[in-house]
């Protein structure tokens, strides 16, 4: 009997059977469907590469003669055509994204983009990246420029600076912070496929640690938040940003630290030593946010509980097999946004996408990118803002 094959093959059905039915209750299982689901959502190519090499081995070997064999076997099929099933809904989230922006902007949305930008965002998904090299995120033309400091927290107040080499002017400015329940995470985790392609592009992307748990309470988070704000726009000019677009960006925790902010712009309660600082943003990207309220003094401290009729736009973004945060509550948040604001309201709930979605180069992530890149398009052209970038030759 192939015991080898047998367990191997037993555990990815296993996990693609966790990842297309996650389980919320009890928190083991739910963990374990978090867990599990980042890895089978985001990377079924890499997996439907070992079941078909282990297969293939296993013929090689006669080793599919035995009934444990032909156990193996029928395995590693029904899993590959659960990962293929995965793959397809990756597929899908192009069209997914393109009727959410249609939805709140407009049929005619993109007309408002000059002509030479539209058909450069047109791009085709870098499928290379997504089939081979999902965890490949450094480029050539891009430049990292680790641990700045931003604030007097230590490591907890440093951001990285992601620019292209050839230093373009008035580039727009996208800040992202990092998820991790508030209690743990990194700058140099979650989105990087994003930054490092806004990069390649001509933006200045800034990717940011803040306080966290235990030491660290609401507003902690926020005050930090909004101090990258701050430090951007203090510091635009050296590194050739436009300081008039400043987009806010967040993953899980994150997404609520960049919710809030933009629902607070300049409110000196948040922003204490730097009150006259302007922190107000462009526009607000949340990826797999969370909207629900957090240990805090006696404010609220839920984005549900600021959204006001002054919102900037908001791109809102949610997988539907989240185990840890319902898709429900990414579209409570939006509604009840789109209600009040003045400003549109993009929801896009992605089929099958997991808590986390934003860590490789996935079908699911790269149409996402291609997204917000339009979106943040869209934004500036409305705005009326000249922003000088590099063209991008590939």
């Amino acid at each position: 009997m192939p015991i080898g094959y047998l367990v191997t093959t037993a555990l990815i059905a296993g996990f693609t059977v966790v990842a297309l039915v996650p389980r919320r209750r009890p928190h083991l299982l739910m963990m374990i469907s978090f867990r599990v689901g980042i890895v089978v959502s985001e990377l079924p190519f890499l997996l439907m590469y070992y079941l078909v090499a282990a297969t293939a081995l296993a013929l090689a070997q006669h080793d599919v003669a035995s009934p444990g064999g032909w156990l193996a076997f029928g395995l590693a099929a029904a899993a590959t055509l659960g990962l293929g099933r995965i793959a397809w809904e990756g597929l899908g989230t192009r069209s997914t994204v393109d009727r959410a922006l249609a939805d709140s902007l407009g049929a005619d949305w993109q007309e408002s983009i000059d002509p030479p930008t539209a058909a450069r965002l047109r791009r085709r998904l870098p499928i290379a990246s997504i089939m081979v090299g999902p965890l490949r995120f450094r480029r050539g033309d891009v430049q990292r420029i680790a641990n700045v400091r931003y604030g007097g927290a230590g490591t907890a107040n440093q951001l990285d600076v992601y620019r292209h080499r050839s230093h373009p002017t008035r580039s727009p400015v996208m800040i992202h912070f990092h998820g991790g329940h508030f209690d743990g995470g990194h700058k140099n985790r979650e989105s990087r496929p994003l930054l490092y392609h806004l990069a390649s592009e001509g933006w200045l992307c800034i990717s940011a640690n803040y306080r966290v748990g235990p030491t660290a309470r609401f507003p902690d988070h926020l005050v930090d938040g909004k101090r990258v704000i701050a430090w951007v726009r203090e510091h635009a000019e050296r590194y050739g940003a436009d300081p008039g677009a400043v987009f806010i960006a967040g993953s899980s925790a994150g997404g609520h630290i960049a919710a809030m902010a933009a629902l607070t712009p300049n409110d000196p309660a948040y922003q204490p030593g730097f009150e006259t600082a302007d922190t107000s943003v462009s526009a607000a990207i949340i990826l797999g946010g969370y909207y629900g309220s957090i240990d805090a003094d006696d404010r609220p401290a839920s984005p549900v509980a600021y959204v006001n009729s002054d919102a900037p736009p908001f791109f809102v973004t949610h997988g539907d097999r989240d185990a840890l945060v319902p898709a429900q509550a990414a579209r409570e948040f939006a509604d009840r946004l789109g209600a009040e604001s003045a400003n549109p309201v993009v929801c896009a709930e992605l089929h099958g996408g997991p808590h986390a979605f934003d860590l490789f180069h996935s079908l699911r992530f790269e149409a996402v990118v291609d997204a917000i890149e339009r979106f943040a398009a869209w934004v500036n052209a409305r705005d009326g803002l000249e922003i000088e970038r590099r063209t991008r030759h590939n």
